[in-house]
């Protein structure tokens, strides 16, 4: 195991550890070196920061933080904070035409509570869906650890039934996902390929980050290969002019497909891609649950910990 691939397992493993999370969410400088990767807590602040990003002629994806939620008052507040999150956007019209979608977990509206929590998850997840046909835009489902795979995908299937466009998420780290790709990506379908940022065993992913590299590429070739709508979501420079290759390769328009980045992570690429007539997303979260999601992120790509360090001993 290389020194990277060391550092990204250690990252994954200080995610779940709740001593090291209350340590830097207490640490005085921790909120305002997050704030580059997560824009704020409210509402308003997930909206301006949509705003912003429309105004360089970036799209956006809205999380609000959140997952693992064991208790339905959490779940349908969870559900209640998109639907006003829509209603939001909506109002500043950065939902037309999709512009501005939302991203969802299933375990954040309630797939974990005991008994009927998929069912209840679905139905949360329905209601989201409606909510963003109504203001006329989308939502991507997103994956979790493998062990909810299955669940997940037949969670959408469902949804697609009624909404069509819901898109999905699928991590090219697991084994499966080059099949996954040829079941999910049908005429009119939207599939999000991500590398992956959850702790995996062997059993079920690839290790190294080479393997995962060549899974990507082969996984994109499935999807630009298709007929639906690929969603390349990297920052790795070779990747993104792979995906570029195969789009010409595809014969693809370049609103057949885009390009999608995190908040706060190489700005000014983004900004490029976009200038130069391709589509680009922009993965927007926001919620005070950041802690997880932050070390998830500097596991994907650890020049983020330099950025983190720094932030804390400077401005400590």
């Amino acid at each position: 195991m290389g020194a990277s691939d060391l550092l990204r397992t250690s990252l994954l493993k200080l995610s779940t550890q709740h001593v090291v999370r209350d340590t830097i969410e207490k640490a005085p400088v921790s909120r305002s070196v997050v704030r580059r990767f997560v824009p704020g807590s409210r509402t308003e602040d997930a909206v301006d920061a949509v705003g912003a990003l429309r105004g360089t002629g970036r799209l956006a994806t809205i999380d609000y933080l959140g997952e693992d939620t064991l208790d339905l008052a959490q779940a349908r507040a969870t559900r209640d904070a998109y639907l006003n999150l829509l209603a939001q956007l909506s109002a500043r019209e950065y939902t037309e035409g999709g512009a501005a979608e939302v991203s969802v977990k299933l375990s954040a509206l309630g797939a974990a509570l005991p008994g009927d929590g998929p069912a209840i998850a679905l139905e949360h997840a329905r209601e989201i869906c409606q909510s963003a046909t109504l203001v006329g835009t989308t939502v991507t489902v997103d994956m979790e650890d493998h062990t909810t795979t299955d669940a997940t995908l037949e969670a959408v299937r469902e949804l697609r039934r009624d909404f069509p466009t819901t898109g999905v998420v699928l991590q090219a780290y697991l084994h499966r996902t080059e099949a996954d790709c040829r079941d999910v990506a049908g005429p009119g379908s939207r599939v999000r390929l991500c590398k992956g940022a959850y702790a995996e065993p062997a059993s079920v992913a690839f290790q190294s980050a080479s393997e995962v590299d060549r899974s990507y590429v082969r996984c994109l070739k499935v999807l630009m290969a298709g007929q639906g709508y690929p969603m390349i979501a990297s920052h790795d420079p070779r990747l993104i002019e792979i995906a570029g290759a195969l789009a010409a390769k595809a014969g693809r328009d370049p609103h057949s497909f885009e390009y999608q980045m995190l908040y706060g992570i190489r700005p000014e690429e983004q900004k490029r891609i976009a200038d130069r007539g391709d589509q680009m997303r922009v993965y927007v979260p926001y919620g005070d649950q950041w802690y997880g999601y932050l070390m998830r992120r500097m596991a994907e790509r650890p020049a983020n910990v330099t950025f983190f360090l720094r932030g804390l001993a400077t401005k400590g």
